[in-house]
């Protein structure tokens, strides 16, 4: 049977994540220690001292981890326990409840900018724009990464953003949402991520083909029915020329 939609999984598949996360968590930290410090100093308030000082970033860690177990319902929804975590600290740290609100949503306004500050592997933007004339394309992820500031988002009819659905993958909720949006039965579609645990095994179990960027995952035996290995994601058009050839 032909494929009608394919859906994408984001970072480490269009991108390389890898140094992304870092730059984000210690960039937002540091632009709240900074700037807290100055609006303190302006309003004559010095005794607090530096807020990362008294909560180093592991601090900060360790109250989102808190959260997620406090809350596991919420524990895919990464900007819910980073806000909660920034105003639980703020506040021990000595602020008004209602002035860590303020500084929390600002922080985090911080945090999505350096997020966005991705860069789609060369091949991604005509990979997708061609492929978006032949099948319904739609994002699924499990990051907080505002995909609608993407000038790439345009290619997709359907983002999913799993954690803020309660239902972070490999739930297969955000799958068969996906799938929903798209108007595409399972069996004709295809997932593209480069998890095995949260892209190929759900796709599989709801009866979707799956093709799994894995570069440096050792071969480990024949894969199951359904999934293809590929090295990077500009292998996908060849992939889908032998499927469609079948």
């Amino acid at each position: 049977m032909s494929l009608r939609a394919i859906t994408f999984d984001l970072d480490d598949t269009l991108w390389d994540n890898r140094g992304v996360m870092e730059r984000t968590e210690t960039g937002h930290y540091a632009w709240l220690d900074e700037a807290l410090a100055s609006w303190l100093t302006r309003r004559g308030t010095t005794q607090l001292g530096r807020f990362a000082d008294r909560y180093p970033l592991a601090a900060y860690q360790a109250a989102r981890r808190r959260l997620a177990e406090r809350y596991p319902l919420r524990r895919g929804d990464f900007s819910w326990l980073r806000e909660r975590a920034l105003v639980e600290l703020l506040t021990a740290f000595g602020l008004p409840r209602s002035a860590a609100w303020l500084w929390a949503p600002a922080t985090m306004s911080r945090f999505h900018a350096l997020r966005l500050d991705v860069s789609p592997h060369p091949e991604v933007e005509p990979l997708l724009e061609g492929l978006g004339g032949r099948y319904r394309l739609g994002a699924i992820t499990n990051g907080n990464l505002a995909v609608h500031r993407l000038a790439l988002h345009r290619h997709f009819r359907v983002t999913i953003a799993a954690g803020e659905i309660q239902a972070p993958k490999p739930d297969a909720r955000p799958f068969l949402a996906a799938l929903a949006r798209l108007e595409t039965a399972p069996s004709r579609a295809l997932h593209v991520g480069d998890s095995w645990q949260e892209d190929v095994l759900p796709a599989l179990r709801l009866g979707m083909r799956a093709a799994w960027i894995a570069p440096d995952t050792p071969a480990a035996g024949e894969l199951p029915e359904g999934v293809h290995r590929l090295g990077h994601v500009r292998e996908l058009p060849a992939l889908l020329e032998r499927l469609e050839a079948r």
